[in-house]
């Protein structure tokens, strides 16, 4: 896996992420097995719930292409499109990579840029995790 194709796929799609209201922009690209890279960003709305997250966001186009298999995600982002931190997901976020995911196997990129980034595995940011198999 190229982590630095994956990491500026994510910072390319940044600037799309439409964020009038918290001005924190995000912006996700997720590697599906087969290769093929989705990006999502953050949508905010007036009504806060009805808000997604880039990951999500990149997820579920993936999922609606058919894709269901899933190595890594970049994230990165920040205020008015400005990285200054590691930028990680949510917990809901984190579930939905869970339904999709391994937690041992898939890597969650949070990325400063493409030099200066923190993985961790799915399993260290959601230990003890519910997935489909707890209702098998």
């Amino acid at each position: 896996m190229e982590k630095e194709k994956l990491i500026r796929a994510a910072i390319d799609n940044l600037p799309g992420a439409y964020a009038p209201y918290s001005h924190f922009q995000v912006s996700a690209a997720l590697l599906c097995r087969d290769g093929s890279i989705y990006t999502g960003f953050n949508i905010e709305n007036a009504a806060y719930s009805a808000a997604v997250c880039a990951e999500r966001s990149a997820i579920f186009r993936a999922v609606c292409d058919g894709k269901r298999e899933f190595e890594a995600i970049a994230v990165c982002g920040g205020k008015d499109g400005v990285i200054t931190d590691y930028c990680a997901p949510c917990g809901v976020c984190r579930q939905v990579m869970r339904e999709f995911c391994s937690p041992a196997d898939f890597l969650v990129i949070m990325a400063k840029s493409p030099e200066d980034y923190v993985e961790m595995t799915l399993k260290e940011l959601l230990p003890r995790s519910f997935g489909p198999e707890n209702l098998a």
